[in-house]
Order: structure tokens, then C-alpha cells, then sequence
């Protein structure tokens, strides 16, 4: 297979990858045609998902303006795939000019195209770290460099929770980088589950064995297990939610019914928390 110029050295091309499946499903160019087939089978599995794809990031984007809202301008992003139209860094500086992101993810592909995107900005940059080593990336020179941390920072972990798994302890690293964060600081998260108002337990089965061919299981969480991410966070109303429930710009009852699949929710850590 010819390797693309934005392809980096050592990447196995006929390996799918998560965050390039991601990309072919928002309709992005940097994937290749083993994560579209990838891709292709997911959603025979379940013909809904690009769907549910838009609907979780029209609501990252509602997050990252009411952040700003807020007065919150520093983002960190892990799991944050490959930048595409729409990413956090754009709806956050269009929001404010001075805001701050610091995307983070293991997967190359994505790592070395958003440092191509970025490159040109110097209030946004890129970490090549694990979600599950949090002190690799708090200590990261990316992050010491942009963000500091004695000042509120939203933490986006949007639809990449359902990826680890419990045996990797995802309540224990999410509490790490809470802990880690001052008051007043934001969680903005999706997650996949076969709870909620649309029901996908079976078309939700066959994605999940996709992405398990491919080493990357898809968790359907209960809402129960989701809501333990929020814990130590005061969730922001409406509280955890279908994704086009959290404070829509329009009214909601023309929507498809598939994109009420899944949780999201903002939490906000308290004043008082230590």
C-alpha cells in the first residue's frame, strides 16, 4: 500500500485505528481504506451511528461555548482523535481568541496530523499520551508550557471512556486528573450505553464486536457506571443526558430518535474542593 505524506514512518497501514475510523465517520480524508471497511462494517452493524457521531460533537461544541461562557479558556482533550472541522481548538477561539487547548492521544496517525493542523498556532498544541497515565500527561512540557493549572481547566473526555476498559481502571484515572485540576474546573464527557432513551442493545452488540476485532472494545456502560465518572464534580442541569438534550440551540423533537443513544453530562468541580 503507498504510505500517504501525512502518514508517519512505522505506522502498520493494514491495522485499523479508532480515532481514523472517527475521522471517516465525520467524513474526514485522513483515514485509510482498512478503517473504512472497519467503518463500513460498524455501521451495516448499526446504520445510525455517523448520526450519533454528529450528535456528540454538536454537543462538544454547546460544551466548549458554555465553558467559555463561564469564563473558562484552557481545554485539555484526551482521546482527542484527528482534528477535523469543527474541532475544540476552533469553537473555543472563535469563542474567546486568547483560549488554550492541549489535544492528547496515543495513537500516531492522530498525533502527527494534529501537529500538521497546528502547527501555525501557538495557543494549541499536541501530547502523545495515554489517558491511563495521567501524570504523563499533566507533566507534559505541552501542557506546563499552555495550560496553567492553578487556574480552572475543562477536561474533554468525549467518546473515549467506552474504549477502556474496567480491568484499566478509567474511575481511578478520571478521579487523578480531577484531583489534579483547581476548583471551579470542568468534565465535559460522552459515553456509549445501551441504557437511555433509544435502546441499541442489539445494533449496539454488533458494533461492539467491530471494534473488538480490532482490539478496541466498545463498552456499553450502565448509566450508573457512567455517572461514576461525575463523582467528586457538581453536574452542570440538565444533568447526565441524550446528547441532544444538554442545552440545545433549537428544539430537540425533530431529531432522529437514534441520536438520543448514549449519556452526556458537564460536571464542575466545587469551590471547596481541595
Amino acid at each position: 500500500m503507498e504510505r500517504p505524506a501525512w502518514a508517519p514512518q512505522g505506522i502498520d497501514l493494514t491495522v485499523p485505528s479508532v480515532s481514523r475510523i472517527y475521522d471517516y465517520y465525520l467524513g474526514g480524508s485522513h483515514n485509510f481504506e482498512v478503517d473504512r471497511e472497519a467503518g463500513r462494517k460498524a455501521i451495516e452493524a448499526w446504520p445510525g451511528l455517523p448520526k450519533v457521531m454528529q450528535a456528540n460533537r454538536a454537543f462538544m461544541r454547546r460544551a466548549i461555548r458554555y465553558a467559555v461562557d463561564q469564563g473558562l479558556t484552557q481545554f485539555l482533550d484526551i482521546g482527542s482523535g484527528i482534528p477535523t472541522f469543527g474541532n475544540v481548538h476552533e469553537v473555543a477561539q472563535q469563542a474567546d481568541p486568547a483560549a488554550r487547548v492541549v489535544y492528547v492521544d496515543n495513537d500516531p496517525v492522530a498525533v502527527a496530523h494534529s501537529r500538521a493542523v497546528l502547527q501555525d498556532n501557538d495557543r494549541t498544541d499536541v501530547v502523545s499520551a495515554d489517558f491511563r497515565a495521567p501524570r504523563d500527561i499533566l507533566h507534559s512540557p505541552e501542557v506546563e508550557r499552555l495550560l496553567d493549572l492553578d487556574r480552572p481547566v475543562v477536561l474533554l473526555l468525549v467518546a473515549v471512556l467506552h474504549f477502556i476498559e474496567d480491568r484499566d481502571e478509567p474511575w481511578k484515572a478520571v478521579a487523578e486528573l480531577r484531583d489534579a485540576l483547581p476548583p471551579g474546573s470542568m468534565l465535559v464527557i460522552t459515553h456509549a450505553s445501551g441504557d437511555g432513551e433509544y435502546k441499541v442493545a442489539d445494533r449496539g452488540e454488533g458494533t461492539s464486536n467491530v471494534y473488538r476485532r480490532i482490539g478496541s472494545p466498545l463498552l456499553m456502560r450502565s448509566e450508573a457506571d457512567v455517572a461514576r465518572f461525575f463523582e467528586g464534580w457538581d453536574l452542570v442541569e440538565p444533568g447526565l443526558v441524550a446528547m441532544p438534550r444538554w442545552r440545545p440551540d433549537s428544539p430537540t423533537d425533530q431529531e432522529d430518535p437514534v441520536m438520543f443513544s448514549g449519556f452526556a453530562g458537564v460536571g464542575r468541580k466545587p469551590e471547596h474542593a481541595g
